[in-house]
């Protein structure tokens, strides 16, 4: 084999990158392939799009400072974030929402949205702040989330019984509201949105409801900011990154990774992990030779996609929007929200400025079958348009990367159709893009927040993607990430004894 790498990282996800910078600092050699990597935007014309919304939901979390103090990095960070007032807001028919930072502005929203229901909001905020609190103390912890073996499960569910409502169902946690209250839907849609999972348990919902009130931050550049920041971590400690390249196979050798073998390289690299932002049927189709018994197959989680979210993008002039229309913001075109209407689904919305035009960035979570792909599109923009009502008629450019349709252009006075050919010089696709699923795990194991096991049957393959700890989103793949790097850490009894030597160091500091 003409090269040799300690790790190979299939992927550019927040898990995936966070895996790479981690082992790269801990003198792993680390290449990073974006294997099909597309990058959030593309552009035509001069005009920028989006294939999907970026929200930074993963800098409280406790797995992401001990990420920055590893890699020395969080001070730096923090000069590339502010903080975003308000943090989201709520758009309903009989309702609009701001949600600030500052708890006094927050009680008079609540107070002039709800006063009904001001004594229940306090209490659930104050169960809330506990709730967080209990798991910030045990997602602190050196486990493996979610842990295999039998030490790993001792450790991590000691760890786990400290955090409350992992048994409740979630209409407990909410019985104090009305059953058709609207606060209902403030609580539960922006969970929903920050999740993989399509079921939440009530824990979940009370940390990624957490993830979003806690001091939301914005990063200028988005989704490349945040990859380009772990990218400079590996590259800095000797590892390499080729986010065009893509493996056409991972060689095996008695059921263990010995190889990749990388798309237009001669001969294969050899490797001793690999760390994957793939489900594990995915991984184990670039497995060559590699054949899981039935027993191992049918121990394994079914992931089960029950729903897809859809993106469409559209630059606008911004003297068609509210000028108070927040960053962030959510859109209920139906009360209540148990009234669902597939060609009017919930939207999450986010809007950027820039000068006199803005992008906006609509997402919706389509159910299977709910809605044929050729509607979806004008689906998403009822929605945008019921709240936003002057914005028809200031379109610059809308898009969607998943229906295949022609680009949307109005530059010219008319809608213009530009077919999707054209598009592949600005980064964009001939063919319709696959959506992000939502999935549904069979059977579902660590109360309901973890999907695939960390290890592939084939061994020293590791998955730390969305479907790994989807219930908690970006927070789950940085908890992922983390674990599957200790993991491969203590494989190498030198490099574990640097990295306590370097965390004595810091915390000795």
């Amino acid at each position: 084999m003409s090269k040799h790498y300690d790790v190979v990282v299939l992927g550019s996800s927040l898990g995936a990158l966070a895996a790479a910078a981690l082992l790269a600092r801990r003198s792993w050699r680390v290449l990073v392939l974006g294997h099909d990597h597309r990058p959030p935007s593309y552009r035509y014309d001069g005009v920028t799009l989006s294939r999907r919304p970026f929200t930074l939901l993963s800098h409280a979390s406790p797995a992401w400072g001990r990420i920055l103090v590893e890699l020395a990095q969080s001070q730096t960070f923090r000069r590339r974030v502010h903080p975003l007032d308000p943090m989201f807001q709520v758009l309903g028919p009989r309702l609009r929402l701001d949600v600030p930072p500052d708890a006094a502005l927050f009680g008079r929203e609540i107070d002039r949205e709800f006063p009904e229901v001001r004594r229940v909001v306090d209490d659930l905020y104050a169960e809330l702040g506990r709730t967080n609190a209990a798991a910030d103390a045990a997602f602190d912890k050196d486990v493996v989330w979610p842990p295999g073996g039998f030490w790993e499960r001792r450790e991590t569910m000691r760890v786990a019984a400290g955090l409350p409502h992992l048994r409740e169902p979630i209409a407990d946690y909410l019985a104090e509201f009305p059953r058709d209250h609207d606060y209902r839907a403030v609580i539960d849609v922006p969970a929903r949105f920050a999740s993989d999972l399509d079921d939440l348990p009530p824990f979940a919902v009370a940390r990624l409801h957490g993830a979003w009130t806690r001091g939301l931050l914005h990063l200028a550049g988005g989704e490349a900011e945040l990859a380009d920041f772990l990218l400079e971590r590996v590259r800095a400690h000797g590892g390499d990154a080729r986010l065009t390249d893509r493996c056409a196979a991972i060689e095996q050798r008695g059921g263990k990774v010995s190889g990749v073998r990388i798309d237009g390289d001669d001969g294969a690299a050899g490797v001793q992990f690999v760390v994957a932002d793939l489900p594990t049927l995915g991984l184990l189709q670039l497995a060559e030779g590699f054949a899981p018994s039935r027993r191992v197959l049918s121990a394994m989680p079914r992931l089960v996609p029950v729903a897809h979210r859809f993106v469409v993008s559209a630059v606008v002039h911004t003297r068609g929007l509210p000028a108070l229309l927040a960053a962030e913001s959510f859109l209920l075109p139906t009360a209540p929200l148990t009234k669902k209407d597939p060609r009017r689904p919930v939207v999450h919305l986010q809007c950027t400025r820039d000068g006199d035009r803005a992008l906006l960035v609509a997402e919706a979570l389509l159910d299977d079958d709910a809605l044929p792909l050729e509607k979806a599109r004008e689906a998403v923009l009822a929605t945008v348009e019921q709240f936003l009502p002057f914005v028809e008629g200031h379109y610059v450019m809308v898009d969607s990367p998943h229906d295949g349709r022609p680009l949307w252009d109005y530059r010219s006075g008319a809608r213009k159709s530009v077919d999707r050919a054209v598009l592949r010089a600005g980064g964009g696709s001939l063919e319709a893009e696959p959506m992000t699923p939502k999935w549904r795990p069979e059977p579902m194991h660590l109360y309901g927040l973890a999907g695939e096991p960390l290890r592939t049957p084939l061994a020293n393959a590791f998955t730390v993607g969305r479907s790994t700890l989807p219930a908690l989103g970006q927070e789950g793949e940085l908890l992922a990430a983390w674990s599957a790097s200790r993991i491969i850490t203590r494989t190498d009894r030198r490099k574990e004894k640097m990295r306590r030597d370097m965390w004595s160091k810091v915390e000795l500091g």
